[in-house]
């Protein structure tokens, strides 16, 4: 991986003739990338939408895929001052059995025609190690066509056995490359370990999983920094697993249970230019827009590059249906639910995708 400060350096020295170079390019390298991601592009935020908006409806036509997460657990052994599953919290620790999940699955039925599920648990092996985890994707699969997890880091043959029960996507966040300072927000805990999360993209590649979800948390260190770091990243991946599909995310962080404050503030204006810069460099990579980001922005993204949308998300085990708006990992922002969502997509212009036809066509 690249060097942090180098890097940074790099893309600070980017100038206005930097900017303009890449935006006429069909095709940029990383070098270009940085020029997009840096305090240079700010005043090429109109040309950069259009680029942005062209290249989406090519790739992707006037459509925006709908998922909803599923919170199984909140229990977790990680320490991550920024979360508010973190182990150190005072909260309730809630473990779904077979019954709640299905009353959770119940209950998301009757508030879209999702077929896209997301499971999510804290990271404790103990309490939801893949046991479980394969448990879970057994008991939804026969209510949804596409089924992805964002859980703790696993084995090679862990996600191998995943992808026989069901599975169809993991998401896996490194939430900062600034590998000196990663300790700081993760002292204790598997997460703690670096190495081990950053490896954890080559093991999903080598296990065949269809599609792998890269993230950085923006809030903990230099945005523009971490975006690079990640672009690195997501083009080592897509050249040693070709055969596999890329999703990206910049989630913001939320207030949750804890006193973390973040170190760095994103604008909206600043997160539109990385969905752009992203959307310029790879024609391909879905673009993923949680309910972390309010009404007004979710709104004025979806014809501006991203692919898919969480819908009438809770992010508490047992939102839905077991239990009711408590021990959420953060606060939620749009509360829209998905049907006032589907609206707003469709008085864009746009058609709602509750499936992912990629899987079926394969």
């Amino acid at each position: 991986m690249q060097n942090w400060n180098n890097t940074q350096s790099q893309i600070y020295s980017k100038t206005a003739k930097d900017v303009e170079l890449a935006l006429s390019k069909e095709r940029l390298n990383v070098d270009d990338f940085m020029a997009l991601v840096s305090p240079a592009a700010q005043n090429y935020l109109e040309p950069m939408a259009a680029l942005s908006r062209k290249y989406t409806q090519q790739r992707f036509g006037k459509t925006i895929q709908f998922y909803i997460p599923l919170y199984l657990t909140n229990s977790c052994a990680n320490h991550c001052v920024y979360c508010g599953f973190n182990h150190n919290n005072d909260i309730k620790r809630i473990i779904l059995n077979d019954e709640q999940i299905l009353q959770e699955v119940e209950a998301i039925k009757k508030i879209g025609d999702f077929r896209h599920i997301l499971l999510v648990t804290g990271e404790n092996p103990r309490d939801a190690g893949v046991d479980y985890i394969e448990n879970a994707i057994k008991l939804v699969k026969p209510y949804f066509s596409s089924i992805s997890i964002e859980v703790q880091p696993l084995k090679e043959d862990e996600y191998r056995r995943l992808n026989a029960a069901g599975l169809n996507a993991v998401y896996c966040y490194q939430e900062t490359y600034n590998q000196e300072r990663y300790k700081v927000y993760h002292p204790k805990g598997m997460k703690s370990n670096y190495d081990w999360r950053l490896d954890t993209f080559d093991r999903m590649g080598k296990a065949g999983v269809h599609k792998i979800g890269l993230g950085v948390l923006i809030g903990l260190e230099d945005w523009r920094t971490d975006a690079t770091m990640m672009a690195l990243h997501l083009k080592y991946l897509q050249k040693h697993y070709w055969q596999t599909k890329y999703s990206i995310s910049f989630p913001r962080i939320r207030p949750h249970e804890g006193s973390f404050q973040p170190n760095v503030i994103m604008s909206d204006k600043e997160l539109a230019q990385i969905i752009f810069a992203y959307r310029i460099f790879d024609h391909d990579v879905e673009i993923a827009l949680s309910t972390r980001e309010n009404k007004s922005f979710r709104d004025n993204m979806t014809t501006l590059g991203v692919t898919s949308l969480s819908a009438g998300s809770k992010t508490d085990p047992g939102g839905y249906a077991v239990f009711k708006d408590e021990l959420e990992q953060f606060t939620v922002n749009d509360n829209r639910i998905p049907e006032d969502i589907l609206q707003s997509v469709k008085e864009q212009g746009y058609e709602v995708i509750w499936k992912d036809w990629d899987l079926s066509l394969q």
